[in-house]
């Protein structure tokens, strides 16, 4: 019998993550704004950021308190969908639409990535072969990779046009919801010979932001990408 003062827990937890994605969504329209000392895309990257590591906790929760649910499963992604396809998608849609481009409707093609990021979990879902392995870009790299695009573009004060943007939001997207094997960025546990993969991406992590800062970000995804294809073609 489960036991009724931890059974809510995981699901507490994973509410946290829909709410820290709610927030982000907020300060994204809010971007150049300061607030409290920060300025609006940095409160983005902070929420995404706590989205993230609640994410994480809620499984774990879950695993341990041994709270499991088709519920926690559902809620899961629904929170996924908002802080690491919403969220950055709202923030890209407001960097755009602050460059008074000619063309009206560029960003609005930020919407291509909550919508290959809703795709991208309703194939998890139903898909039981992606217990260890994943088949295209994880949601929550997917946000990753945005903030590290628009701490970039912050950082330098450069945006490389309406067309390289677009080209690299469909990109992104599509690698989302493509058959590429990808290897998950969990830990089970701390083994160097089961996580060697994980290490490197940690470590790439640590010294691309400590040179980059926020920039780095999208180097740590850049290289998961590199990483994955050559796994797969060392297996096959």
């Amino acid at each position: 019998m489960s036991n009724p003062a931890t059974r809510y827990i995981p699901n507490t937890i994973t509410l946290l993550n829909l709410l820290s994605g709610c927030l982000a969504c907020i300060f994204a329209f809010r971007h150049n704004e300061m607030v409290g000392g920060l300025y609006g895309y940095e409160w983005v990257y902070l929420f995404i950021g706590a989205a993230a590591v609640f994410d994480f906790c809620d499984g774990a929760a879950a695993r341990l308190l041994h709270q499991p649910s088709p519920i926690g499963k559902e809620l899961d992604s629904l929170s996924d969908l908002v802080s690491f396809g919403l969220a950055p998608a709202m923030l890209m849609f407001n960097l755009m639409q602050a460059q008074q481009g000619q063309l009206v409707w560029v960003p609005y093609i930020a919407l291509m990535i909550p919508a290959m990021g809703a795709l991208r979990l309703a194939i998890f879902n139903v898909d039981d072969s992606q217990a260890t392995t994943f088949r295209g870009l994880p949601i929550p790299a997917n946000a990753i990779f945005w903030i590290g695009f628009c701490g970039w573009m912050q950082s330098y004060r450069v945006y490389p046009g309406d067309w390289v943007v677009v080209l690299l939001i469909i990109l992104v997207s599509l690698s989302m919801v493509s058959r590429m094997e990808m290897f998950s960025l969990k830990f089970k546990n701390f083994g160097l010979r089961d996580n060697f993969r994980r290490y490197i991406i940690l470590l790439a992590a640590i010294s691309f932001v400590a040179i980059y800062g926020i920039a780095g970000l999208a180097w740590v995804i850049v290289l998961y990408f590199v990483l994955s294809a050559l796994t797969r073609r060392h297996q096959a």
